[in-house]
């Protein structure tokens, strides 16, 4: 591999770390957040393999392998958490979590106000039995 190429896959992977980077710092989401995060493990794995192959070893692609397995470990705590954050708030958004920090930390106060929840459409009202009988006919006897 030459030095040229290298330097592509460096690009490529310094970029996926900055927009993983970005995501986290910006998004309130928990589950974005996830994606975020195993965005920059891609791009640090990315870099890893590619020094591998530039330098002709497999130290590189030996911690890769160690990241996809550290990686599949966070994801499988990380959903588990999500379902049970959502469960007790119904909400995923991280600024309703102000309970879980530290005792002696202080509370952080959003400068930007979460939007209101979305109003439920009204259900349709029917009669019990359906809609009405057409009236009998004067005169009929049935």
């Amino acid at each position: 591999m030459s030095a040229d190429l290298l330097h592509n896959y460096l690009i490529v992977g310094a970029v996926l770390f900055v927009l993983g980077l970005l995501g986290f710092l910006t998004r309130r989401n928990l589950i974005i957040m996830f994606l975020c995060v195993e965005m920059m493990l891609q791009g640090v794995m990315l870099n890893l393999v590619a020094f591998a192959h530039y330098r002709g070893n497999l130290q590189g692609q030996v911690f890769a392998l160690f990241i996809l397995t550290v990686a599949a470990c966070e994801a499988a705590v990380a959903l588990v958490l999500i379902l049970i954050l959502y469960r007790t708030r119904k909400s995923l958004d991280v600024s309703l979590w102000q309970d879980l920090r530290e005792a002696d930390q202080e509370l952080i106060v959003d400068e930007e106000p979460l939007p209101p929840p979305p109003k439920e459409p009204p259900q349709p009202h029917l009669t019990p039995a359906g809609p009405a009988p057409a009236q009998p006919k004067e005169g009929s006897h049935v």
